[in-house]
């Protein structure tokens, strides 16, 4: 199930709402957990127990390390990383054992054989909130939980369950045993939810069959022009759907009372890849560099184990991705960029005109994106390839087509990503009161066009589902 679907939007979701605020407070954690376990369970109901698993022994675990942390600090350490452990093993066998088999097998070694099981759907996201708690209990950082229910609610929490963002236990520890419920709550997690909507379904879907029609061209009809193109639609497309989907998962998480941390803040307004990569998928960057640059030293000990620190942090971001050798790639060259940066480059681009940082970051992007976009490495070479010197021609009918086609698109995804809408409404609301009124016109707006899109759409994909 998704949230751009007709079942989510008005069948499952208006059942939970119902359910939840009619039940005392107490039971409010139960229903959550109950309707969270039934969300995932939709499209995977095999994989329900492996989540089970993983909120049983983390549970367990974060209390073991809680009773030792500071009567036998070292005895709780052992609890937390057999916890550790653990979550890897498990996340290792689903996500990655098939990869390692077939790599060996290319090697000559058949002595284990893939298993081709199913990846249980957003496995890493709720693997590293899991793997987060016991650590945090260790470090003095939250207390244990002592309801396995309240526990699971945290885990499975269907807002941000399949894709994040990935919310730490200690953010939101508090709000799972008491948390305040607004009229002005909700109506902002509609707001937000319905922007996030619009921008999976309008915006992300549009541009995911403009890149899926010019990445299956023909190389004689593919001009420079038009590959560019093809991976502009592809960085406007994963964009949108991960922001809206995070949007959404903010959204509802107001209106249950919770508030989630922001992952996204205009990343392609970025100045640089270090500056990208502080506005992308926060949530993600913040538990790479909490639980492993500063944990492996950080920048403490000199530059050069702040470089191997560096590429460790992003070799590992990368093979977090997915279990492909583009996806360790993608994370060796971005790797690579940011120890350049952090070395010298950075000195230079502070100087620099700022027109033309952002045009060398989203340079640096969009090559990045050609390496996460294909799994398969020659059709990402060759795709690389047409974006420089193996097109056919650098501009032709073709291209002039889709740029006639889509520019209104185009336009629009260029200004919602930046805080220019933002800004013009926030102004608009603060001079004009008259213009309140226009909120709920909008979203009853936005709902309505969305749902004749879904319904209409053959394309709806999440792409960080996969993740």
């Amino acid at each position: 199930m998704v949230f751009s679907s007709l079942t989510f939007l008005f069948a499952y979701l208006p059942v939970v709402f119902l359910v939840y605020f009619i039940v005392p407070a107490a039971w409010r954690n139960p229903v959550l957990f109950l309707f969270s376990l039934f969300f995932y369970g939709w499209g995977e109901p095999v994989y329900v127990a492996v989540m089970l698993f993983s909120i049983l022994f983390n549970w367990l675990f974060g209390a073991f390390v809680a009773k030792y942390r500071k009567k036998n600090r070292e005895l709780a350490k052992k609890w937390m990383i057999a916890c550790i452990v653990l979550n890897l093993a498990l996340l290792g066998f689903f996500k990655y054992y098939d990869f390692l088999a077939e790599n060996l097998q290319a090697l000559g070694l058949s002595f284990i054989e893939p298993l081709h099981l199913g990846l249980p759907i957003g496995i890493s996201f709720y693997t590293f909130q899991a793997m987060s708690y016991p650590i945090d209990i260790y470090r003095n950082e939250t207390d244990a939980q002592r309801s396995v229910i309240n526990f699971g609610a945290y885990v499975t929490m269907f807002p941000q369950l399949i894709a994040g963002p990935i919310v730490r236990y200690r953010d939101i520890a508090a709000m799972l045993t008491k948390r305040t419920h607004s009229l002005q709550k909700f109506n902002a997690g509609i707001d937000r939810f319905m922007i996030g909507l619009a921008k999976k379904v309008l915006l992300a879907n549009s541009c995911g069959m403009i890149f899926e029609s010019i990445s299956a061209l023909p190389q004689a009809q593919t001009s420079t022009v038009t590959a560019w193109l093809g991976i502009l639609c592809y960085a406007f497309q994963i964009y949108f759907d991960f922001s809206g989907y995070s949007d959404m998962a903010i959204g509802l998480g107001k209106m249950f009372g919770f508030e989630f941390l922001e992952n996204f803040n205009y990343p392609y307004t970025a100045v640089s890849v270090t500056d990208f990569w502080r506005r992308w998928h926060m949530s993600l960057s913040t538990w790479f560099r909490d639980y492993v640059y500063i944990p492996l030293g950080g920048n403490r000990h000199g530059l050069p184990r702040q470089i191997m620190n560096i590429m460790t942090v992003w070799l590992l971001t990368g093979f977090w991705h997915g279990a492909s050798w583009n996806f360790v790639l993608w994370g060796v060259f971005y790797g690579i960029v940011l120890i350049i940066e952090k070395t010298f480059l950075l000195r230079y681009l502070e100087k620099a005109p700022g027109w033309l940082k952002h045009v060398y970051t989203m340079f640096i992007v969009l090559l990045a994106w050609v390496l996460f976009a294909f799994t398969d490495f020659s059709q990402g070479l060759q795709f690389l390839s047409r974006m420089f010197f193996g097109a056919s021609a650098f501009i032709n009918g073709v291209s002039i087509y889709y740029l006639r086609s889509n520019f209104i698109l185009l336009a629009v995804c260029f200004i919602a990503c930046t805080p220019v809408g933002k800004e013009t409404w926030e102004k608009l609301l603060k001079k004009e009161k008259r213009f309140i009124w226009l909120r709920p016109a909008l979203i009853l707006l936005g709902l309505t066009v969305c749902t004749a899109f879904i319904v209409d759409a053959t394309y709806n994909p999440f792409l960080y589902f996969r993740f």
